[in-house]
């Protein structure tokens, strides 16, 4: 039980506060810090994003008038939108990061015995990015166009739970296929992308590690056929051939064979064709393994829709992937939280209810219990009864 505890305190309770103090000890985060530390910080960062505050003054508002709250959860450091605004500009960012990946490794651990929504006996990621648009006057760094700033979220999405595993920030002008280069991707295991990740040489030194790839082909990809197999139509599958490159440079960047896979999408009535060095699966299974991709758009859609990195408290490149990286340890304590506690509602319910109640001091799952129960109690309230008066 945690009587006395808020809830706020109890999500905290689920991130290793020595793994905090070593990221905080390796970079100097504390050093001549009188008052205000590196964990005064992060909670009143992370109290910002669970609680979607809108500016500092905001922050320093809401912060002070629970003042007495904060204690429990061990803000010591006096409430200030200066002195966090001087906290998120010069404090490096790779202390949130360091624990951020702790984090992702407890977090995996968890999750590791979910089922995949396809028929796989492999690991199996989705890679992706997304950018978040900025003023190109407040944040000259983050170049993109003549006029227009923006940063890319580049993210390597675990789809048993949809953790992330591997985060980059970028400006907006790097090329998603660069950050490929970047990845660290197991043995054995598969990644599925998107087209603009296309680059023979790069899914090469993928396929030499040797992992797996699933990515849309262009439709101007040169290819010789080696090999048809017969299909099975019916599930939407149109073609699956052995192939080999015939464009010069193409042929000299991936030498070996490929698949080729054609498939029918009839919710979207088009046609989809991918290339993958994945031939022990069916070709529905290559198909379906694309399909998974989208859990990583939904991944984005969910951390922009219900936590703060669509707009900033600062402006320098060290205060924005601070935030970035706080919004991520958020996410993951919110699914670390709903996977110990045995949880049932969806991340999106469960941040909804924890972020209503973040002073309330009553238990996790009595909370959530109580707020499923009432939520039951409503909709019977608004179903007519037929047999009434």
């Amino acid at each position: 039980m945690n009587a006395g505890k808020t809830v706020f305190a109890q999500l905290l309770a689920h991130l290793p506060r020595h793994e905090f103090r070593k990221a905080v000890a390796s970079h100097r985060g504390n050093y001549r810090v009188r008052s205000f530390s590196c964990w005064d910080q992060f909670i009143a960062m992370a109290f910002a994003q669970l609680s979607g505050r809108e500016s500092l003054r905001d922050i320093e508002a809401c912060l002070s008038s629970h003042r007495e709250k904060l204690y429990h959860v061990g803000m010591r450091g006096k409430i200030s939108r200066s002195t966090l605004a001087d906290a998120n500009e010069r404090r490096d960012f790779r202390i949130y990061e360091e624990v951020g990946y702790s984090l992702i490794r407890i977090a995996r651990k968890l999750y590791q015995t979910e089922e995949l929504a396809v028929e796989l006996d492999r690991s199996l990621y989705a890679l992706d990015s997304t950018t978040i648009d900025l003023c190109l006057s407040l944040f000259p760094w983050a170049t993109f166009r003549k006029t227009k700033a923006a940063v890319k979220m580049h993210t390597l999405l675990d789809l048993r739970g949809s953790i992330p595993t591997f985060v980059g920030l970028t400006s907006g002008a790097v090329h998603d296929v660069q950050f490929l280069d970047a990845v660290p991707l197991e043995e054995e295991s598969v990644v599925t992308l998107d087209r603009g990740y296309l680059d023979f040489d790069r899914l090469y030194a993928v396929h030499r590690i040797p992992a797996f790839f699933v990515i849309r082909a262009k439709r101007n990809l040169r290819f010789r056929r080696l090999l048809s197999f017969p299909v099975d139509k019916t599930c939407g599958v149109r073609v699956d051939q052995i192939i080999t490159l015939m464009g010069m440079q193409s042929r000299k960047d991936y030498p070996e064979s490929l698949r080729r896979v054609a498939f029918y999408d009839r919710e979207n009535h088009r046609r989809l064709v991918f290339l993958t060095n994945l031939f022990s699966v069916s070709p529905k299974t290559v198909a379906d393994i694309y399909k998974q991709r989208w859990q990583v758009e939904l991944f984005f859609k969910w951390i922009k829709g219900h936590l703060r990195i669509k707009s900033f408290y600062g402006t320098s490149a060290n205060a924005v992937k601070t935030q970035v990286w706080i919004a991520i340890i958020v996410y993951l304590l919110v699914a670390i939280t709903k996977k110990r506690l045995k949880l049932q509602p969806s991340l999106h319910t469960l941040l909804q209810i924890v972020e209503v109640n973040l002073f309330e001091k009553i238990d996790i799952i009595q909370l959530v219990t109580r707020a499923l129960r009432q939520e039951i109690m409503v909709e019977t309230a608004n179903q007519l009864n037929l047999f009434g008066s």
